[in-house]
């Protein structure tokens, strides 16, 4: 088998001092080969003013070595020694030469001394954008306070909800026939007007009772209505006491006072016997607005989500501007 060796190159063979060199050295066998390279660190030194910046292997028989240095002169590099299968194979000697950079030292007049930081040129096309962003945000915050001074002036339409405690059905009655009572209606000689309010009365609490318009309708289709609910015996007291209000009504019929007692007992009876007690007495009442008012409570809701819109913006744009400038003065 023939025996393995190592070439060394180096690229270029002639730099100006603090330029790099490259040594390429290659492992040159036949077959699978265990290649074992030395160790070489940066800032190591070759040979005094020849030091190592990197090494790179580019593949298993191939290493790459930089080279620089900063002293003028013509430099011999010691072979690199590889073991090749647990054999140490040495390459063949290099140079380099370093060529420092000519000074005529009788020309003083020709060399100048370091400068001062200089500051970047001010490029319009690099502040334009911010300027005008900052331009666009000064107008959406003139715009956002004059919507927030409509929003000031619009006052809000305000849309009280009351709880209301209303009366029973049953109890507003027997409040208007113990008025009746306390106004002496049934001994009076005005039998008409006694009957049109008992009437009025026992209407209204059937409207509200069984909810149907009684007020609109005729004692006989009251009745009539009231059949699927109420037993024969009510129905018969409280059609004598509708035909004898009508008869007192139309007819000028009169009636004696036992007869209006005899009423006013039945039409209390009747609406004690079906009222019903076990009812919310609370009432929730909502005010039903204008379109004016609903109009301009819809004003006010688009305003606001302008104006929160607005400020978004306001503080995306500012929050861009401070990057933006922070970033062309770093």
């Amino acid at each position: 088998m023939a025996q393995a060796s190592i070439q060394a190159k180096i690229d270029p063979i002639e730099m100006m001092i603090g330029e790099q060199a490259v040594v390429t050295l290659t492992v040159q066998a036949e077959g699978d080969v265990k290649v074992e390279w030395p160790v070489l660190q940066p800032r190591q030194m070759v040979v005094p003013g020849v030091e190592i910046i990197q090494t790179r292997r580019v593949d298993d028989r191939t290493m790459l070595v930089t080279l620089t240095s900063f002293d003028g002169n013509l430099y011999h590099l010691p072979p690199f020694k590889v073991k090749v299968n647990g054999k140490e194979v040495q390459s063949a000697d290099l140079a380099l030469k370093v060529v420092e950079v000519e000074v005529d030292t009788t020309q003083m007049n020709k060399f100048f001394g370091p400068k001062d930081v200089q500051d970047n040129p001010f490029l319009w096309s690099e502040w334009s954008p911010a300027f005008w962003l900052s331009v666009l945000m000064l107008v959406l915050m003139a715009l956002g306070y004059y919507l927030y001074l409509r929003l000031r002036d619009n006052k809000p339409v305000i849309a009280h909800i009351k709880i209301v405690r209303r009366m029973l059905p049953h109890q507003k009655a027997m409040k208007e026939i113990e008025q009746l009572k306390a106004d002496k209606m049934v001994t009076s000689e005005n039998q008409k007007e006694y009957y049109t309010k008992l009437t009025e009365t026992l209407r209204k609490y059937i409207e509200e009772r069984y909810g149907f318009s009684a007020m609109e309708m005729t004692s006989s289709e009251i009745i009539d209505r009231l059949m699927a609910d109420s037993d024969q015996q009510r129905l018969n007291e409280l059609r004598q006491l509708f035909t004898t209000a009508d008869l007192v009504k139309f007819a000028k019929y009169s009636t004696q006072i036992n007869e209006n007692d005899a009423n006013l007992v039945n039409a209390i009876d009747f609406i004690n016997q079906t009222k019903l007690e076990n009812q919310p007495v609370e009432e929730v009442q909502k005010p039903q607005l204008s379109e004016a008012d609903q109009r301009s409570q819809k004003e006010r809701r688009v305003l606001k989500g302008v104006i929160w819109a607005v400020v978004l913006v306001n503080v995306a744009l500012f929050c861009y501007i401070v990057w933006s400038v922070w970033q062309l003065l770093v």
